[in-house]
């Protein structure tokens, strides 16, 4: 009887790792342009806080669609980013928003992300002008109303 407890043990963890992968390969660009995003709310005023960087993290960690990634591969990614940002900030924006504008015409995960922008701008305790517009960009690039979010 130990070999079908083992045989239903390893089909279940056979369907677990499927699944993760498939929602690795599904959620894929909503991360990356996330994260993009996060990085670009988070350069607005010239500096990313551990703040940021804290709060982008733990939404990652929470979200039921993006937590089956590995935290490394999401500070990999980021870091990614945002040494583009470091080596030319026009660049780093340039590539974060094309990144960003994969996810136009996904209302859905669109407006789930301009709302992850929101929340990192304001996690080192202001929102400012700098980081409101640029989520305003994020908007426009993406099709949605910034008044929706109260920018």
């Amino acid at each position: 009887m130990d070999w079908i407890k083992n045989l239903k043990d390893a089909a279940s963890t056979a369907r677990q790792t499927l699944l993760e992968e498939v929602g690795k390969f599904k959620n894929q660009s909503f991360l990356e342009a996330t994260v993009a995003a996060c990085a670009l709310v988070a350069a607005a005023d010239g500096a990313i806080s551990s703040e940021e960087k804290k709060k982008m993290v733990a939404y990652l960690q929470a979200s039921e669609e993006l937590k089956v990634f590995k935290l490394e591969e999401v500070i990999a990614f980021f870091n990614q980013i945002t040494a583009k940002f470091d080596f030319d900030a026009d660049i780093g924006k340039i590539e974060a928003m094309k990144i960003i504008g994969r996810l136009k015409g996904n209302d859905g995960a669109a407006r789930t992300m301009v709302r992850v922008c929101c929340v990192i701008g304001a996690s080192d305790g202001d929102f400012d002008a700098k980081e409101q517009a640029v989520v305003r960009a994020i908007c426009a690039e993406l099709g949605v109303a910034p008044g929706d979010f109260g920018l």
